[in-house]
């Protein structure tokens, strides 16, 4: 599992914490994050529960999410997706199954506070709306120019959206998401926390 190797944010470069104002930006890379791909209308996906362009909370406390069609990203504590993970094995002829650790290889960051759809609507050119993106909406979508899979998750109410890309654009994507931030009164919280930590990290 991901705590195999010790974990380096691609995030290198530190940014002053700034005055909050209603928008938080949290380095959440260290999160746990497996990619599974299934047959999306077989045993696995059933096991999931999770269709595409939705996400949920599993039992074991992992965030499940739904990225493409066959495909989910389940991010969350080591042993939550552990045992979501072991919960997929065994389906024989009836699926084919693959699961990757990809922590190392994405980036995530965690956008939260009641400007976060202000802030990225200068990034995305999604419809932030409620009635496009609702609380557990997932979608891919080009953010300041790199393809993400972004996915709405509130905390206790606060608007909060998880985005994530590959690795190597992660500095530059957390960089832009900062400038797309300032004028909201950005605070940047740094690489290290839980993802529990993160859901607690609300502007």
């Amino acid at each position: 599992m991901a705590d195999a190797l010790r974990f380096e944010s691609p995030v290198t470069r530190s940014h002053p914490a700034g005055e909050s104002g209603g928008l938080t930006l949290t380095d959440s890379s260290a999160t746990v994050k497996w990619l599974v791909r299934a047959f999306d209308e077989g045993p696995a996906a059933a096991c999931l529960q999770t269709p595409f362009g939705s996400s949920r909370q599993d039992p074991s406390g992992a965030l499940v999410l739904g990225s493409r069609p066959g495909e989910w990203i389940l991010l969350g504590a080591q042993d939550a997706v552990a045992r979501v993970v072991e919960s997929l094995q065994g389906f024989g002829s009836g699926d084919f199954v693959t699961a990757v650790e990809w922590t190392h290889g994405r980036a995530m960051f965690r956008v939260s506070g009641r400007h976060a759809p202000r802030a990225l609507e200068k990034v995305c050119s999604l419809d932030w709306s409620d009635p496009m993106t609702p609380d557990g909406a997932v979608t891919s979508a080009s953010v300041a120019k790199v393809i993400c899979d972004i996915a709405r998750d509130d905390c206790r109410g606060t608007l909060s959206y998880l985005v994530l890309c590959d690795r190597s654009f992660g500095q530059y994507v957390f960089d832009a998401l900062i400038d797309a931030g300032r004028e909201f009164g950005l605070t940047v919280v740094p690489a290290g926390l839980s993802f529990s930590d993160t859901q607690d990290t609300v502007g």
